[in-house]
């Protein structure tokens, strides 16, 4: 019994420790900014479109500090609570795997851009925060991102981007609305995996160079391109 208590215990001493550890929010945007930025200024196969790459890149440093749950339960609005749990997995697992091909053409065409941290407060019972930052483009009107965060047991992490005013899952919002209305939430679900399967496709064609056609915006090394569209394409 005391050992039992002990254990208790060293375990809620942990959890606190891991809690207290997790940097705060906007700290988190920026370290893993700069490390994306760093990488790609550096990494020659990078700069030369290797896709493969970029998906490992995203992979590693971008999509962890995302919630996929949450992200696909906003987008997914009114019926996610008709999805059954197998379709809830399928739909996470399909939006997360949108976004990672979204990223990665993004990425591909990130050139001069500079990014500005807005200054960030938050109370310290906070758990949703919004951190605001703008990415200055050379001879461009400047573009805001806002990524809304929140504070889960894994460290704080993102569930929306809104990019000059357009949220990212309010916009998915409507395209998976209108897609669920034709054909059923597996018709989305069918939808998201033949885009997918097509975009491999053409990542592979070769003579293709292993290259993602570049995007024409780089907002953010943690935003995506204005993806809704990627559904229409």
């Amino acid at each position: 019994m005391l050992l039992r208590v002990i254990s208790g215990l060293l375990a809620g001493v942990l959890a606190v420790t891991v809690w207290a550890a997790d940097p705060p929010p906007d700290q988190l945007a920026k370290t893993t900014t700069q490390e994306v930025l760093a990488i790609l200024k550096a990494d020659k196969d990078i700069q030369g479109g290797n896709v493969q790459k970029v998906y490992d890149l995203v992979e590693a440093k971008v999509l962890p500090h995302f919630d996929f749950n949450r992200m696909t339960q906003l987008a997914v609005g009114k019926h996610w609570n008709a999805a059954t749990p197998r379709q809830k997995q399928s739909l996470v697992k399909e939006f997360r795997a949108l976004l990672v091909r979204t990223y990665a053409t993004s990425l591909t065409a990130f050139s001069n851009q500079a990014i500005e941290f807005k200054p960030f407060t938050m109370k310290p019972a906070a758990t949703e925060v919004t951190v605001q930052t703008e990415v200055k483009q050379p001879g461009g009107k400047p573009i805001p991102i806002n990524y809304d965060m929140h504070k889960t047991a894994f460290g704080w992490k993102v569930y929306d981007v809104s990019i000059d005013g357009v949220s990212l899952v309010i916009n998915y919002r409507s395209s998976f609305a209108n897609t669920i209305r034709q054909s059923g939430i597996d018709g989305l679900i069918s939808l998201l995996e033949a885009k997918s399967r097509s975009l491999e496709k053409t990542d592979s064609r070769p003579g293709n160079g292993n290259k993602a056609a570049p995007a024409k915006a780089r907002p953010s090394a943690l935003a995506p391109a204005r993806a809704p569209a990627i559904l229409k394409a």
